[in-house]
């Protein structure tokens, strides 16, 4: 169906954050910094890892450097429209801007999903099975795992935009959020939805629900398997995943919120927006790099070859 033909309206309104001029340019400065803080952290992240060797070929690291592309890539499609709606009176989102930007949105964050599961199958590898390590997590299998997340985020989004995009859109055409998300872009539709609603439900809180909570499994199974072969070991093994645990809890704990009761407004729907769009791949880089000497290392090493380069 011809989305133009199907469709009353051209464009949706995004109500944003605030109302309030003052506080609209408040958030303008501190969302347009975090914003370039997100790019730059990441982006050093994914430098440091490609340049350095023995990061590159380090399973960990190198789904890291895929992490962190992700994340500036999330941001990406959200932020600097949210940043550049504070200056507008008229917050206004094409049909077909909407559209992609549920795409991608829901592509970037399937793939993000999976490549966390990955990251905690790497980590198991590496705590349990540490002989087995290099054989298991291989640069060929990595780079398959890299691309397996690219295309479970390619089927996880086409299986619900194909329905989506043959949605006829009558008016009212108000977003209440900072950007189009799926839930609330369904209840704008003038046709009966409960079907879409239900496959958002599955497809997306129900699926996050339950990798989250297999995530979990797996890392009480990590530290169990650690606590029975060393007592002393488990402390170092908990050191190693509360970085990912971390990570994982901030993606996850947004996502499962607002796609498990997806068509029930919450007051706090909005901050979770902003959280996992803006405050999860802005603390990435900080969990990550703070608390990694290794990473730090090789930032130096990368700095010190720089100067001595010119």
């Amino acid at each position: 169906m011809d989305m133009k033909n199907s469709s009353l309206i051209s464009e949706f309104i995004l109500l944003g954050l605030t109302s309030s001029w003052p506080l609209a340019i408040c958030f303008f400065i501190i969302f347009l910094l975090a914003y370039a803080a997100i790019m730059g952290g990441n982006l050093l992240i994914v430098v440091t890892v490609t340049f350095d060797s023995h990061l590159y070929s380090t399973p960990m690291y190198f789904l890291l450097g895929n992490l962190s592309f992700l994340d500036m890539c999330i941001s990406t499609i959200t932020t600097p429209k949210m940043v550049t709606d504070f200056l507008r009176e008229s917050k206004t989102i094409s049909l077909w801007g909407c559209m992609a930007q549920m795409f991608f949105l829901h592509f970037l964050g399937g793939s993000e999903m999976t490549l966390l599961i990955v990251m905690a199958v790497d980590h198991y590898v590496a705590i349990c099975k540490p002989l087995h390590y290099t054989a298991i997590m291989s640069h060929r299998v990595l780079l398959g795992s890299v691309l397996l997340s690219w295309a479970v985020g390619f089927v996880h989004t086409m299986s619900q935009m194909v329905f989506m995009v043959t949605l006829p859109f009558c008016g009212p055409n108000v977003v209440d959020n900072i950007f189009c998300d799926l839930p609330l872009v369904v209840k704008l539709a003038c046709t009966e939805t409960y079907v879409l609603e239900l496959l958002v439900i599955a497809d997306s809180g129900l699926l996050s629900f339950i990798c989250f909570v297999l995530l979990l499994i797996s890392y009480i199974v990590i530290l169990v398997t650690v606590r029975r072969q060393s007592s002393g070991g488990l402390s170092k093994a908990l050191s190693t995943l509360s970085a990912h645990i971390t990570v994982v809890t901030l993606f996850f704990g947004p996502c499962i919120f607002v796609y498990a009761w997806p068509f029930s407004s919450f007051p706090v729907d909005k901050f979770l927006s902003v959280f996992y769009s803006v405050i999860t791949p802005l603390l990435n880089p900080v969990i990550y790099m703070l608390r990694n000497r290794e990473m730090k290392s090789a930032m130096s090493r990368l700095s010190t070859q720089h100067v001595s380069s010119r």
